[in-house]
């Protein structure tokens, strides 16, 4: 009658109980009940039954049920601390407690399905009420998308108008390292800034780091030369990975339900300076004061808002709440030196290759093959370094890539943002050889048909995603049709402009809601939430990398395409008009350069030949660019087939949520607590 009686008055936390039970089982034997009536008066409360509950965690068990089922190893056990604790089950409110969620090599590589995420520090219904719509919410909401907003500003709006400034300040053969420079950093910060902000927390990084970009767009704002302003936009790109880390900022401090919409709100705050980048660039070329330079003075302001309102809104767990029984210079000690410098070379060195092949040096040349070789070397030596060498805080905990669901999320990350970048690159240029003739003005506009729509493919299915569902659908679906209309691009010719933009704007518009929903993905299929930080960043790295591959083959694809095409189509055309043989190779020059001073000295020229050569001009590069959109099929076939095993995650969008924010002057407490 005892036993029924405390059952049916609840004053067991079932947690509690579980917990204790686990952990005499774990001695080889049961729990007696004169043994759980001892206890019962230290667990009269939700509160008195979590402390419990934690030390007999510290004690060796983990109330996880998909956890406590695998054996735990020694060796883990040894440097345990408390787990992150949830509300209890009867809704009542527990002060939300900020713990690092430490699980073995072993438990991690053991997990098989989405079911099993864990790592959660609090339920959103748990929480106070006003807590999503107070200013430290949204304060933070603001500061992660300005600073976002700033990041991609910085690189895609001198990077639309480089000629232009050149002629202002230069002129300098070494104006592409603008464009350069901005790539190395981000596939080298994200990583490092994830890591490291997972470990020794966010806020104080992220501040450090938005201080220096504002510096760096100063710089930038400020430069009377091209190397003053490359090293104003290096600044800008070392320490803007917190900036590029803008999905799982948002999606740790939201529901899991609300994940995919939190990536949209992100991304709505990039469309101005990503889509519109031309016709925004080219728009500050017309000001009569300051010209190109409030690209930067633009984001300067971007970076001011964003840095008052980390500083004053911004408090994430500190240090102290995620590791209580450990000190910064014990993590310290344990920093994988080796690895950050085997991946910073490697990833510096191999996209520095692929970025000087067939440009600023010839693809066969050893000035381009050996950092290519040395780079992708530098990789494999860090792959090794990290599965193999005994460091107890590798840079990238390599139980991520035994995890087929999040790896699957990387590549369909990587690949996607692929196509956007490829076509980012070649349809301005399209837009100029093709369709600019009688729309001069037209041009930046043009050109964003690119990139608007990619961003609205983005936002819209980030929106939609949790309502649609069947995630694994969505992608297939999206990126079926995406390659099939990219690839239709192919039958566009010089004088089918209507055609070519109804082709690319929904085709790129497919593919943008297919990273819309991926760039979610890679944070939600992270089995401890606590790593999502390495896990997004990793994925976001090898974005950088694998589309600065595809980027390249596109671009080289083209080249080579052009040196044929135009030719084969320019030298009969004129010849059988009448053209001397001898004046070919004049003509083409000129056509290429667009000179007409230079096409005043070929000999032979008459207004018909012209005509007829120019015409054949816009046919031979036409054909070129359809070998480019035959190239996307290979992306986006290669997407298709990711596309199959793309985990479902509808059963994961649950109130759950990973960093609660807390107030300035509560901080001291929860550190102590």
């Amino acid at each position: 009658m005892a036993e029924e009686s405390l059952m049916d008055d609840n004053v067991v936390d079932a947690r509690g109980m579980a917990m204790w039970q686990g952990f005499v089982a774990r001695q080889g034997r049961s729990a007696s009940f004169d043994e759980i009536g001892d206890v019962v008066t230290l667990m009269c409360t939700p509160k008195m039954s979590l402390v419990v509950g934690q030390n007999l965690f510290i004690d060796g068990f983990d109330p996880r049920p998909e956890i406590a089922s695998s054996p735990r190893s020694s060796s883990s056990s040894s440097n345990m601390e408390p787990a992150a604790t949830t509300p209890p089950e009867d809704g009542s409110k527990v002060d939300s407690v900020h713990h690092e969620d430490l699980v073995s090599e072993d438990e991690k590589a053991a997990h098989t399905t989405t079911s099993e995420i864990g790592g959660f520090e609090a339920d959103s219904n748990a929480l106070e009420e006003g807590y999503y719509s107070s200013m430290r919410f949204w304060g933070s909401m603001v500061a992660i998308g300005m600073s976002f907003s700033s990041a991609v500003g910085q690189f895609a709006l001198p990077s639309a108008i480089l000629t232009q400034i050149n002629a202002d300040i230069g002129p300098d053969s070494n104006i592409a390292w603008v464009s350069y420079i901005s790539t190395l950093g981000i596939a080298v910060s994200m990583p490092l800034t994830s890591r490291y902000s997972d470990i020794f927390g966010r806020r104080w990084f992220l501040i450090v780091q938005q201080g220096l970009m504002l510096v760096g767009s100063i710089v930038g704002a400020t430069a009377q030369s091209i190397p003053w302003l490359i090293g104003g936009q290096a600044i800008m790109s070392v320490f803007s990975g917190g900036a590029f880390s803008y999905s799982y900022l948002i999606n740790e401090i939201v529901p899991m339900k609300y994940r995919f919409i939190g990536t949209s709100w992100g991304i709505c705050f990039a469309v101005p300076f990503s889509g519109f980048a031309p016709a925004v660039a080219n728009a500050f070329l017309t000001k009569p004061h300051g010209g190109w330079r409030w690209c930067y003075w633009l984001m300067t302001i971007l970076n001011f808002v964003s840095l008052a309102c980390f500083y004053v809104f911004y408090h994430p767990p500190t240090f102290k709440m995620k590791h209580r029984h450990q000190t910064r210079r014990e993590y310290l000690k344990q920093i994988d030196v080796v690895g950050i410098f085997l991946f910073c070379a490697g990833i510096v060195i191999f996209i520095l290759g692929l970025s000087w092949g067939g440009g600023q040096y010839p693809w066969r040349s050893a000035a381009t093959i050996a950092p290519i070789v040395l780079g992708f070397a530098s990789l494999v030596a860090f792959g090794l370094w990290e599965a193999y060498a005994p460091i107890k805080q590798p840079l990238v905990p390599m139980h991520l890539f035994r995890d087929r669901e999040w790896v699957v999320g990387m590549l369909l990350l990587s690949f996607g943002a692929s196509i956007y970048y490829a076509f980012a690159i070649v349809w301005p240029q399209a837009v100029v050889a093709l369709y600019s003739e009688g729309h001069k003005n037209m041009i930046g506009i043009l050109s964003c048909a690119a990139g608007v729509p990619y961003n609205a493919g983005q936002i819209i299915g980030g929106f939609l995603c949790k309502r649609v569902t069947k995630l694994k659908l969505q992608c297939l679906v999206s990126t079926t049709i995406g390659t099939i209309l990219l690839g239709c691009m192919s039958t566009a010719g010089p004088d089918d402009k209507s055609k070519a933009l109804g082709l690319l704007i929904c085709g790129v518009f497919a593919m943008g809601w297919n990273e819309g929903v991926t760039q979610t993905l890679v944070g939600i299929c992270v089995r401890d939430q606590k790593e999502i930080g390495i896990a997004v960043g990793i994925a976001g790295s090898s974005r950088s990398a694998i589309s600065t591959v595809w980027s390249t083959i596109f671009v080289t694809v083209l080249t080579n395409r052009l040196a044929t095409t135009v030719p084969n189509s320019v030298t009969p055309a004129v010849t059988e008009a009448g053209l001397p043989q001898a004046s070919v190779p004049g003509l083409l020059s000129a056509l290429t350069s667009g000179s007409e001073t230079a096409l005043e000295g070929i000999q032979g020229l008459t207004p018909r030949i012209l005509e007829i050569a120019t015409a054949a001009f816009r046919q031979g590069q036409a054909s070129a660019y359809h070998s480019v959109f035959y190239v996307s099929i290979a992306v986006g076939g290669s997407l298709m087939i990711l596309s199959l095993f793309a985990p479902n995650v509808d059963h994961l969008m649950t109130d759950k949520v990973v960093v609660t924010l807390h107030r300035k002057k509560e901080e001291s407490q929860l550190e102590q607590a």
